[in-house]
This record gives C-alpha cells, structure tokens and sequence, in this order.
C-alpha cells in the first residue's frame, strides 16, 4: 500500500496532476494536528451551511459546479457582511477533512478574532460527461479544474465577480468594500485565489494560500517576475508550504526548478516582500498535504483579518464580549 501510495505521488509530479489528495500525506505530515480553534465547542454559536447549490457559468459555457454557503449564526442581513470565497469547496467546507472552515469560523467569529463573514466553497467546473469533485476524487484530471484554476488569465476571476457574487448578493447582504473580502484555495486553487486578487483587486485584496502552485502547470511560474515588474496591488496574502511538498522532479528524475513548488513558494514571498506587499508566509517541514495548512487556518485568518474595526472604549465594554447571537454590538 505505501509503495503504491509512492508511486501515486511520483506519477501525478510527472504528469502535472497537482493532486491534493491528503490521503497521499506521509508521516512528515502527521506531526499537524487540529488545534481546538477547527473542532465544534460547546456553547458557540453555529452557523448555517447552505448547499451543494449548482452554478452554470456563462464564462465558461457548459460547465456547472457545486458550491456550499456558510452563513454565521450572527449574520442577521442588517449590516454588510465580509466575504470570503475557498476553491475546491468540497475540501474546505467538510468537517471531518484538513480545514472544516464551518468550525474555524464559528470559533473565530464568536470570539471576535474575524468579522461575521460569509463563506463560500466552490468548486472547479464540469462539463457534461465529467465527473464533479469530491473528496473521494478531485484534482485535475477529472474535469475543469485545469483551466480554471491554473491560467493567468482573468477568466475565472470572470466568473466569481462577475457571476457568482450577484448571484450571492440576490440573498445575502454582502458588503461591496474590497477589503472586506478574502479569497483562498490550496495547491492549484491557491494560485488560483491570487490570480482572482491580481486581476480583480477592486473585488478581493485578501488572500490565503497554502501549498500553492506557483509553478509551470500553466504558466503559474512567472508569477514572481510579474510582481517585481508591476505596478504594486492592494494584496494583503499569508503563503503556506512544506520544505518535502513537490520539489521539481520530472520523469527520468531529472529537476526543473520551474516545477519546484517550494522553490516557486519562496521566490514569490521574495517578490512580495522586495514590492513592499502586506504578506506573511510558513514553511513547514510536511509534503503536498493539507495537513498543515488546516492546522495553521484559523491563525492565518486571525491575520489576514487582524485590523477589521473594532471600537474600543475603557468605558464600554459592549465590543469586548462574545459576539453572542443576540447581540446589538456587532462590528461595523
């Protein structure tokens, strides 16, 4: 079993399959555990997931995919809500898998460590004889994903600006600020978040991005060089990687550093950081696993979220409570 557990890694390198299955995680990943911030709590609020909802693309014609809504249990319409859109929803919205972001946020918001925030989980689209993801199945080979998430182009950013938040906003209050929203994937979904905050950075200035393939799936390498030689955006983005996740062996064993996920990681934290960009990066020592990313959620989105406005008044304490269900002090 691990050899052929081995030899699934090693063939999906060589092909470019950016697989995310976190069966495929080895031992150097199992030292990631869930922390008390991603497991239910007793006496916290629960939100609401809504879903699977299907949307069919017009940017993508003939293709749907499923997605999930997560609606905080202190979200009352009143006010504009926050956003924040995960690719591979399946994968982010499950609450036995590496994320189970329902939880994370529930935890978070009740505390005040977040703002009530909307969440969305969407899938990678189908075409009519593929097959939808799953977390039994999904990376690039089955059906959409490929183009969806690893082009540099603004065609997905399309579809989740132009597309999916009306439809969103028929139904809930969501606020049109964008630095009230957030974007995150892993793998192939993470860059794929980024290319969404780099195209559309009037719709999302917020990014998570763990294991991300900012390699030559695509052409998702040149990233770092598109950052240098551009004109600065308002991206604030936290990266995650492993120094085992894939490390540029091609069939043969020869190496391309073009497809060194780790390699590809640092340069962009490199470009980031010499443009003068908000970022925050960890490298861990796990493979192409999700296993740290999910451990490392909820302090990453206590970052990314670190300066939503929150009064604070010695003399009141109202804004210094749990944000109970009730309450009449919500965030601005």
């Amino acid at each position: 079993m691990m050899y052929q557990k081995i030899m699934k890694r090693i063939l999906c390198v060589a092909l470019g399959c950016a697989w995310m299955v976190s069966t495929l995680a080895g031992p150097l990943d199992d030292v990631y555990k869930l922390s008390p911030d991603s497991l239910p709590q007793e006496g916290v609020p629960k939100g609401k997931v809504i879903g699977p909802l299907t949307h069919a693309s017009e940017v993508f014609p003939n293709t749907t995919r499923n997605y999930w809504v997560y609606v905080p249990a202190q979200y009352d319409g009143s006010k504009p809500a926050r956003l924040m859109v995960f690719q591979d929803g399946h994968a982010f919205v499950s609450l036995d898998g590496s994320y189970r972001i329902p939880n994370v946020f529930d935890n978070l918001i009740y505390r005040r460590e977040m703002p009530v925030t909307i969440g969305v989980f969407i899938n990678p689209g189908r075409l009519p004889h593929q097959k939808e993801s799953s977390s039994s199945d999904w990376g690039d080979r089955i059906n959409n994903r490929p183009t969806e998430y690893n082009e540099l182009n603004d065609t997905y950013a399309r579809m989740i600006v132009d597309e999916l938040i009306p439809a969103l906003k028929k139904d809930y209050n969501i606020s049109d600020n964008p630095e009230d929203r957030a974007i995150s994937g892993a793998s192939s979904g993470a860059i794929c978040a980024f290319t969404v905050a780099w195209h559309r950075p009037d719709a999302f200035r917020k990014v998570i991005s763990t294991i991300g393939s900012f390699t030559n799936i695509r052409g998702g390498h040149v990233y770092p060089d598109l950052v240098r030689e551009s004109e600065k955006k308002p991206i604030r983005i936290f990266l995650q990687d492993g120094l085992n996740d894939n490390r540029g062996r091609r069939r043969g064993g020869q190496y391309d550093p073009k497809w060194d996920w780790h390699t590809q990681n640092r340069k962009m934290v490199d470009a980031l950081t010499e443009k003068g960009y908000d970022v925050n990066y960890c490298w861990g020592i796990g493979t192409h696993s999700n296993k740290q990313g999910g451990a490392m959620m909820p302090g990453m989105l206590r970052w990314l979220w670190r300066d939503y406005y929150r009064p604070d008044d010695p003399h009141d304490d109202s804004n210094r409570q749990l944000l109970e269900v009730e309450t009449t002090g919500e965030d601005e």
